[in-house]
């Protein structure tokens, strides 16, 4: 894979939702939890999968988790779980739907005990700010980060599932807790 593809990071390459996605949202720091609980989402959904799947996919993971209102996802029940795994609109995973609930009902609960899940993601940063990398290749650009690790460890503690450092990781990047546009990127900051 190529480092920059028409300007961009290449893992982007030329497909037109990843092109979009990689301009305006990765990497670009998301404050809202709303959107968190639906990167949160969206990540955990992807494990195993490519991320164009779950991308191709999102609006209908949007109408099947009541568009990522986290509240409402986590009264949702079993009749729920079972109507979702006939639903062509999202991967049809029990165990990733099943933990989609679950996840919804621990990302409220964080909530309260932060005050959001935003400031529940900057405790793990040393000084509460994202990190802006200045990796010039793809190969450089890590897969996990002690951040990464920490947030990982103790989602997991709290019963979060589908969310290791890898997931974690690429949740970081997609949020901009983590900026990870190369050198050469026409997206990346202060460019």
């Amino acid at each position: 894979m190529e480092d920059i593809v028409e300007g961009r990071c290449g893992w982007a390459g030329t497909d037109e939702l990843y092109v979009k996605y990689h301009d305006e949202e990765w990497g670009r720091p998301v404050t809202d939890d709303q959107v968190l609980f639906e990167f949160l989402t969206l990540e955990s959904a992807q494990a195993g999968l490519s991320w164009i799947t779950i991308l191709r996919k999102r609006e209908g993971y949007r109408k099947a988790f009541h568009r990522f209102d986290a509240e409402k996802v986590a009264r949702m029940t079993p009749d729920d779980v079972e109507r979702l795994m006939r639903f062509e609109g999202i991967v049809r995973n029990r165990l990733k739907i099943e933990s989609a609930v679950r996840n919804a009902k621990l990302f409220t609960a964080v909530q309260k005990e932060f005050g959001s899940f935003y400031e529940y993601v900057l405790s793990f940063f040393s000084d509460r700010r994202p990190i802006v990398h200045r990796f010039g290749t793809l190969g450089e650009v890590p897969a996990t980060s002690s951040e990464s690790d920490a947030m990982s460890a103790d989602m997991k503690r709290r019963g979060f599932k589908f969310f290791g450092s890898t997931i974690c990781y690429a949740f970081l990047q997609a949020t901009g807790f983590v900026d990870d546009h190369l050198e050469g990127c026409r997206c990346r900051a202060g460019k």
